[in-house]
């Protein structure tokens, strides 16, 4: 089962995305908050969830500034930013901070749905129009390739991450167990003062690896 949570203020879209979820039989949202301040007062050890649905412009902090805290106190978390805005400086702001997806408010559920069990399985998911606009920047962007301080194993396990493919995949792709990905992953963040598979991504398209 999915544990799901979601932050918004509009409550018409806030209740009609939760009702989705919880007739859904793999899913449930046992959390559904209109700011981030009342979202992180019901966050512990016991209630965490796997993944979470924030839009960006909450009354009270911002939903980027939400995945910053969120993300150092629980890094498992997978968020998905969902929201109505689409310029490239929210969009990299939203993944730089951490955020595993990122959709606009006008996405079917169907999609949502999809892209809940997406980031879930270790992946990342962007509406379509967000995906067109990463590419568009990364084109516009493009920059010599640095030397890397990272090993060969590494520079493989950077490579599948850019592909989408989650820790049991990766694991059964390089034959080592999932424990090990995950060791690999944690030195592939120290040496990139990243903090999330997003930023490792951003880094590996834009040529800083």
């Amino acid at each position: 089962m999915i544990q799901v949570a979601i932050v918004e203020d509009i409550d018409e879209i806030r209740e009609g995305v939760r009702d989705m979820i919880n007739i859904q039989p793999d899913m449930v949202c046992r959390h559904d908050k209109d700011s981030v301040e009342g979202f992180l007062s019901v966050l512990n050890d016991e209630t965490y969830p796997d993944v979470i649905l924030m839009d960006i412009g909450l009354p009270g902090m911002s939903g980027i500034s939400g995945i910053k805290i969120i993300k150092s106190k629980y890094p498992d978390i997978n968020i998905i930013m969902f929201t109505i805005y689409h310029d490239s400086y929210k969009i990299f702001q939203s993944l730089t901070a951490g955020a595993s997806g990122y959709l606009l408010k006008n996405t079917p559920f169907l999609e949502i749905k999809n892209a809940i069990e997406v980031v879930h399985k270790g992946g990342s998911f962007m509406s379509p129009q967000i995906a067109r606009k990463v590419i568009s920047y990364f084109q516009e962007n493009k920059r010599l390739p640095v030397q890397s301080s990272l090993t060969k194993k590494e520079n493989e396990i950077v490579l599948t991450l850019a592909d989408g493919l989650s820790y049991k995949m990766i694991a059964d792709k390089q034959s080592i167990s999932i424990e090990t990905v995950r060791t690999h992953i944690k030195n592939i963040y120290k040496k990139l003062h990243v903090h999330s598979k997003a930023e490792v991504i951003k880094k590996s398209l834009s040529g800083e690896i």
